[in-house]
């Protein structure tokens, strides 16, 4: 990081249509300079954010940020949603082994890449609070280690052996469902929320928002010292939004800007980490924010 007025951020951003434009350098900033690292997906870098503090502005998902926060880290969060969605539709069954539903997961076993992930978390949630299941009557069985590596897994998370593969576990019935992310990865694989669009819409109408994935953090020492900084970056980063011509409000706009509009959401978010154990005590949406980044919103 620089010592002039001008500073350069270490910076850690995925490549999305929201950041393309300050990435290619079509938006500007007169006060900061980007030091872009080049990623090919985001959530590998996660780690070595909150192990590591490698970089000054990142990228990093919603849950490992509430980690993050509890256990001291030395990063703020700036009110910038880059990558949100339902989540209703990540979560896979085997047809050919049955028909299985959401009430039907108690007593059974779910793979997950890791208990932490946000995308796991949210499903979780989702499951427990609408669908009746009971998030400590599943066996989870996962694959990668917690980003925070103070966290240890809860008593009903179970590593799968060295070698195993998600997908193929699934396929063979090792676990009877998993979260697989955006795309089924196999014609066998079934949704096990029926009509998750049609779900995810609701649930979303019921929340006032779309389940926030990854939001933008700073190194807690440039907003105390440089608030000016942290502003620009907050309007550089809308900039780049509206550049890529990309919804800008709305109830299922999915790069909400500013605290009050991404606050609904995390308050669900908080609420469903504490409940399955990621963090010691619910925290307060505005202690996620300091003086500097709480204060953040758009111009008309």
């Amino acid at each position: 990081m620089a010592t002039a007025s001008k500073l350069t951020l270490h910076t850690m951003l995925g490549n999305y249509p929201n950041t393309k434009p300050l990435k290619d350098g079509s938006v500007k900033s007169d006060l900061v300079d980007f030091d872009f690292v080049e990623v090919k997906v985001a959530n590998n870098m996660f780690k070595s954010v909150v192990r590591d503090a490698k970089f000054d502005l990142s990228e990093l998902a919603i849950a490992t940020y509430l980690q993050a926060k509890f256990y001291g880290k030395p990063y703020v969060l700036i009110p910038a949603v880059l990558v949100s969605r339902g989540q209703h539709h990540t979560i896979a069954y085997n047809g050919e082994r049955g028909t299985l539903q959401p009430t039907d997961l108690n007593g059974k076993r779910v793979g997950v890449r890791a208990y932490t992930v946000t995308t796991g978390t949210w499903v979780r949630g989702i499951l427990a609070s609408d669908y009746g299941m009971d998030i400590n009557k599943v066996e989870w069985v996962t694959f990668e280690d917690p980003h925070v590596a103070e966290y240890h897994d809860p008593a009903i998370v179970k590593r799968a052996p060295a070698g195993k593969e998600m997908v193929q576990m699934l396929l063979d019935g090792e676990v009877d469902a998993a979260v697989v992310g955006d795309k089924l990865p196999d014609p066998r694989l079934k949704h096990l929320i029926p009509d998750p669009e049609v779900a995810a819409k609701a649930w979303a109408e019921r929340h006032h928002g779309v389940p926030i994935n990854h939001m933008v953090v700073v190194r807690d020492n440039i907003s105390k010292a440089r608030p000016d900084v942290v502003r620009d970056v907050f309007r550089r980063l809308h900039e780049s939004k509206r550049a890529a011509g990309l919804p800008d409000s709305g109830l299922h706009d999915p790069y909400r800007f500013g605290v009050e509009a991404c606050r609904p959401i995390l308050e669900v978010m908080i609420d469903f980490c504490f409940r399955q154990q990621l963090i010691g005590r619910r925290m307060s949406v505005d202690e996620l924010f300091d003086d500097t980044t709480r204060s953040l919103t758009v111009s008309a």
